[in-house]
């Protein structure tokens, strides 16, 4: 694997202070990198590293996540209207005129939003990872369960048992790998203790913007090049709601994963050679 390391850097953006790590050289094609709802741009660390030869990669923390800016008004502010503005800024300003975009899970839906809006004529190349216009009800409220709650732990190896079995479901991850998720999802609490590195808000999209997630009106106007990822034992993207999306819209390639769930890792070559082959077509 390529030893490309990320430079980590902050912008303001729509009016939110952003974090972002950066691959490749500034001269590259582009590629935006969201992650899902309670994650941060840093995993995306093993598959920009394979692509960091070819492309300029960016991998924003989304606001409420990581090491940018939290909302006082998270009713208001965590939703994908919101998250678009801050993308569109990114892009203007890092001068970014046209894009690939590789979304997982709530990244790919808010790739889908982007790509079906204000994005369309930006993004040439839409990576969607596990994650569908419509989610399965079942999905949501395993989702709701351990996102919306502020847990405690007394150490690092103590986080690191519990991020393990909530993201099982990723697939196979190495143990250097393990080391940097957790760092990246931890924050230190007044009392001491560790807990994970977002706000629990954040889960209030699923109730104050229901219709964030249903997106087939702006699925069926994405006319980038798209290709779809679906874990094995995925519990939020369907089979039902995969052939749908094959025979409608931009009527994308699909990438079967074997051996995980809900979100695949893109950290294993089946899954990172595809995604450069793609990006490169």
């Amino acid at each position: 694997m390529p030893e490309n390391q990320p430079t980590s850097k902050y912008i303001n953006c729509a009016g939110w202070e952003i974090h972002y790590l950066e691959w490749g050289e500034p001269h590259f094609p582009p590629v935006l990198a969201w992650h899902g709802l309670a994650r941060v741009g840093q995993d995306f660390d093993a598959l920009a590293r394979e692509l960091a030869d070819e492309f300029r990669i960016i991998a924003p923390d989304t606001i409420g996540r990581g090491l940018s800016q939290w909302s006082n008004n998270g009713d208001r502010d965590y939703c994908f209207e919101v998250y678009t503005q801050i993308a569109l800024d990114l892009c203007d300003q890092l001068g970014m005129k046209e894009i690939r975009w590789i979304g997982t899970s709530m990244g790919g839906s808010l790739g889908m939003w982007a790509a079906g809006g204000l994005l369309k004529k930006r993004i040439s190349h839409l990576v969607i990872n596990d994650i569908g216009p419509n989610l399965a009800q079942d999905a949501i409220e395993r989702i709701i369960t351990y996102v919306g709650k502020t847990l405690e732990f007394n150490s690092m190896n103590e986080l690191e048992r519990y991020l393990r079995n909530i993201y099982a479901p990723f697939g196979y991850i190495p143990g250097d790998e393990w080391r940097k998720i957790v760092e990246a999802s931890a924050r230190r609490m007044p009392n001491g203790k560790l807990t994970t590195h977002y706000d629990p808000k954040i889960v209030r999209q699923f109730v104050i913007h229901p219709d964030d997630w249903s997106l087939w009106n702006e699925y069926d106007f994405i006319t980038a090049k798209t290709l779809l990822l679906r874990g094995e034992y995925s519990d939020l993207l369907t089979t039902k709601t995969t052939g749908e999306m094959l025979n409608r819209g931009p009527r994308p390639t699909l990438l079967e994963c074997k051996g995980c769930g809900h979100a695949p890792a893109l950290n294993v070559p089946f899954q990172t050679e595809a995604i450069k082959a793609f990006l490169s077509s």
